[in-house]
């Protein structure tokens, strides 16, 4: 009994390992096949075809009297063979059948041939009857006669553009009764949305990361805002995506690379293909049928009328060409002559397969109906407003729970986590601004569509709602602003001029005579005419500027912060910009003439606008925006005026001009994620501005250089040095006079430096140290031009030239004798402030305000400037007050005095 239940055991153990073991693999069996060049080889039976089919579709507009659930064609380079496959039923109770079977490539018939199925022993098919179902399974040898036609570059080129059609006649009523169509294939393609999407979107969330993080750290709203504006701009990340994608919607037939290289850019325009929700939304949007087969199964016999069937039936069958045609055995489908390469039917209300014609074709290459497209987007726009929300929130509470276990700093992005619900309503309005575009555009394609009442009806609710909520918001932002001032209208000149674009190119410029430049105004003008300037004058000339008001910037800098402070409006010509492009794009496509022309003179008029205002602050924006973005969709439109039908370009020369347009498209693409990873590394920067350290150290200077343009951009005036060097090139050079100048000059010693405590102290110092501390300039202190005669020998007065400057570097040198990054940002630059912040300007006022001095030694240290009665300083001339003292201090160390007023909005 014993050995028995040992026996048992064992068997089970023996069955289990049995079933763990892995299923061996199917046997590979081989035929011998001779290619066109005569060379015989050993080939494999489930090989892939050098051109096959993928989905299928029914050529008769679903009234086939077929219901097909398989169709696949293939030609075999190797063997020169053409093999399909075709399953499917019908409803035709007895008929006789004739079958012709074409390849298209390239818009031009590269092979064809008519047969009778009984001739290829297709049992089901000869007779068609409707008891037995349709197993069609026939291997034809071809000849180079044949399939010559076929251009040697269709096996390697991407995307092939070609498709395989077989049409069905009955004998009896000499009439198509079934015709099926398949696009063809070479298994080469620049369609990997599951591949390029994700490493897209990778860097789309770096752009997004680094451009929050430069938006949420830091104290000082005005400095926050400077390091944001040069990061770069997730709307412009976004508009480069969709331009792409949505250069596909316009209505002309596009060579197949184009629809393929498209497909990768689908999911910035919310066209993600999800079958839950493909099956939820089309029979709400109007799409019906079945997925699983194409045809009709109906009983009616249709009469074309002639056509390919005249020509079939306008002869004996005893002459149609058979002779090439090889008989084959029944087909077994339990043999292992399998494959993978198969399509599938096509999926309704989608085109034809093998035919990329509009907005549709485009589509299909992301398996999305027309009719559905606006619903789609909508879903996934609500979708990623809901990551948003999520994320923000994720973050907020992730920082309140790091703090509260003490694993980062109390005040660590203290400003986001007070006004965190601020944060959360800016980035929703910007979720939604950014969308702006997407959902106008789709919104207007749906109305030409149409589509039933429900989609309409939401269509229309939902664009109303998003022109309404984002204009609205753009035109409160301008009457916040602009609403104290008032408009003038100014007499002005456009001025025609030699010019160079990028100082290098020679064009012919335009420009206003008022914002010529003082080189430009001593250049001839070719032509001028008269023009006007509208102009807003605010009373209040001591308001701050748009971007030192930190309450406007809190509320609409999410619209504004990013552009000059000249230029902060562009946001609302933007708005309009983006909803006259949908009505191009998404609203004129049953007029592809008014379509595609009135879009190029558009977007040519919006480029020379954009390069002429030159809106951004910051350099890798304007390099995107400005110059690669606007660039592209000139040449990317102008280049689909070859496809209108009215030119009927040749396929081939079409897919050339495809494969230029994606060749522009994909240097924008490498561009922008290299200006992505400039704009990481940028962020990084300005998220250590408070820091003395910054590794790697190589980069320390490149950073020290950013914050210093960065500062010197801010205040959005003209560049001195480079208005300089233009003068100074401009004007011809003179011969050179006798004359006189002094280029340095030596301080000899005097009486007081005599003194035994100056001589300590000087040699005990550090060399370094003194040099800190040192003058800049005695011209310009007041100590220096008082005279000392009246005193005695060897005596000395009390450091009665110290300035302001000097004052200011004292102190910092003895509190921060190891401050290199502020000895570097204000040694020797014009802008005289610290990219940290308001660090290094609070930590001097908090010691000057905590050193108690006198009155006479305020008064001693105090500059001319501030002992004088002045709009900046109204207090009595004598001794300033300490507050007075602290504020000019930390204007003079943060650079922020205000300069005089200036018109900024024009």
């Amino acid at each position: 009994m014993a050995g028995s239940t040992r026996a048992y055991a064992l068997l089970l153990l023996f069955s289990a390992l049995a079933l763990l073991a892995p299923v061996s693999a199917r046997e590979t069996k081989f035929i011998f096949g001779t290619d066109g060049a005569g060379i015989t080889r050993q080939l494999a039976v489930d090989r892939t075809p050098a051109l096959y089919t993928g989905d299928f579709g029914d050529c008769l507009g679903g009234q086939s009297l077929f219901n097909v659930t398989k169709f696949d064609a293939a030609y075999y380079k190797d063997n020169m063979t053409i093999a399909f496959h075709i399953d499917g039923t019908t409803n035709i109770k007895n008929e006789s059948l004739m079958m012709h079977i074409s390849v298209d490539a390239y818009g031009t018939s590269r092979f064809s041939m008519t047969f009778d199925p009984c001739f290829l022993n297709i049992y089901s098919l000869c007779p068609l009857n409707a008891s037995v179902p349709i197993t069609a399974f026939a291997v034809i040898p071809v000849g180079p006669q044949q399939v010559g036609g076929i251009p040697e570059i269709a096996f390697s080129i991407p995307d092939f553009e070609g498709s395989t059609k077989v049409q069905i006649f009955a004998n009896s009523s000499k009439t198509e009764i079934g015709c099926f169509q398949a696009v063809m294939k070479n298994g080469a393609s620049l369609s990997h949305p599951n591949a390029v999407a994700p490493i897209l979107g990778i860097f789309t969330v770096v752009a997004i990361v680094a451009s929050f993080l430069t938006a949420a750290y830091g104290v000082s709203v005005t400095h926050m805002r400077t390091h944001y504006a040069h990061s770069l701009s997730i709307f412009v990340v976004f508009e480069t995506f969709q331009t792409i994608f949505f250069s596909g919607a316009l209505s002309l037939n596009w060579p197949s690379v184009l629809v393929a290289w498209w497909s990768n850019f689908a999911w910035s325009a919310g066209m993600i293909h999800s079958p839950g929700i493909a099956k939820s939304v089309d029979p709400f949007a109007g799409v019906s049928g079945n997925a699983s087969q194409v045809g009709g199964a109906g009983s009616v016999v249709i009469n074309n009328g002639g056509g390919l069937a005249s020509q079939i039936y306008g002869r004996s069958l005893a002459q149609v060409a058979v002779a090439q045609i090889r008989k084959r055995a029944p087909y077994n489908a339990s043999n292992p002559y399998d494959y993978t390469w198969a399509g599938s039917p096509v999926t309704p209300g989608m085109p034809m397969p093998g035919t990329w014609v509009g907005f549709p074709g485009t589509l299909s290459g992301v398996g999305i109906p027309a009719a559905g497209a606006f619903l789609v987007g909508l879903i996934w726009l609500l979708v990623a407003i809901g990551l948003v929300v999520l994320c923000i929130v994720a973050f907020k509470w992730s920082l309140e729970a790091l703090v509260r276990l003490k694993w980062i700093k109390e005040d660590r992005l203290a400003f986001f986590r007070m006004h965190w619900l601020r944060y959360l309503t800016v980035t929703v309005l910007r979720t939604l601004f950014i969308a702006f575009f997407m959902i106008a555009t789709l919104a207007l394609y749906e109305f030409n569509l149409e589509p039933p009442a429900g989609p309409l009806a939401i269509a229309a609710l939902v664009l109303g709602l998003f022109v309404i909520v984002v204009s609205g918001l753009a035109f409160y932002a301008l009457h916040s602003r602009l609403r104290s001032g008032q408009f003038t209208l100014q007499a002005d000149q456009i001025v025609m001029y030699h010019g160079k674009l990028f100082r290098i190119i020679p064009c012919i410029s335009l420009t206003r005579a008022s914002t010529l430049k003082e080189q430009e105004s001593a250049t001839k003008p070719l032509w001028t005419v008269a023009w006007f300037r509208i102009r807003h004058v605010d009373p209040d000339i001591w308001r701050p500027t748009v971007h030192q008001d930190q309450a406007f910037v809190k509320r609409f800098g999410w619209l504004s912060a990013r552009y000059r402070r000249t230029k902060w409006w562009f946001f609302a010509y933007y708005v309009g910009y983006q909803l006259v492009r949908a009505c191009f794009v998404g609203g004129a496509v049953q007029n592809p003439f008014v379509q595609v022309y009135g879009l190029l003179v558009f977007e040519v008029v919006a480029f020379l606008i954009i390069v002429t205002l030159n809106p951004f602050e910051g350099a890798r924006n304007t390099a995107l925006a400005v110059w690669m973005l606007s660039i592209t969709k000139v040449v990317t439109t102008g280049l689909s005026i070859a496809f209108l039908p009215a030119f009927n370009l040749d396929r081939i020369i079409a897919t050339v001009v495809g494969v230029i347009i994606v060749v522009v498209q994909g240097f924008l693409v490498i561009g922008l994620l290299i200006l992505v990873v400039l704009g990481a590394i940028s962020s990084w920067m300005s998220l250590s501005r408070n820091r003395e350290d910054f590794s790697p150290e190589s980069l320390d200077t490149i950073r020290l250089r950013y914050y210093e343009k960065m500062l010197a951009k801010a205040p959005d005036g003209p560049r001195p040095q480079r208005e300089k060097k233009e003068k100074e090139e401009a004007e011809p050079e003179v011969a050179k006079e006798p004359h006189f100048e002094v280029t340095s000059v030596r301080r000899a010693p005097k009486i007081e430096d005599e003194d035994e405590d100056v001589i300590t102290s000087l040699e005990a110092a550090d060399p370094a140290d003194i040099r800190s501390v040192s003058r800049a300039s005695r011209a310009n202190s007041l100590g220096s031009r008082q005279s000392v005669g009246s005193l005695p020998r060897a005596a000395r007065q009390h450091r009665s030239s110290w300035s302001s400057r000097d004052f200011a570097q004292w102190e910092a040198q003895i509190d921060r004798p190891n401050s290199s990054l502020a000895e570097r940002l204000t040694s020797g630059s014009p802008t005289g402030s610290d990219a940290s912040g308001t660090t290094h300007v609070a930590n001097a006022a908090t010691r000057l305000a905590s050193r108690p001095q006198s009155n006479n030694s305020l008064r001693a240290h105090t500059p001319a400037d501030m002992r004088q009665p002045s709009p900046l300083n109204p207090a009595r001339s004598g001794t300033p007050t300490r507050d007075t003292l602290m504020k000019h201090v930390e204007e003079r160390i943060s650079g922020t005095l205000r300069p005089p007023p200036t018109t900024e909005e024009e």
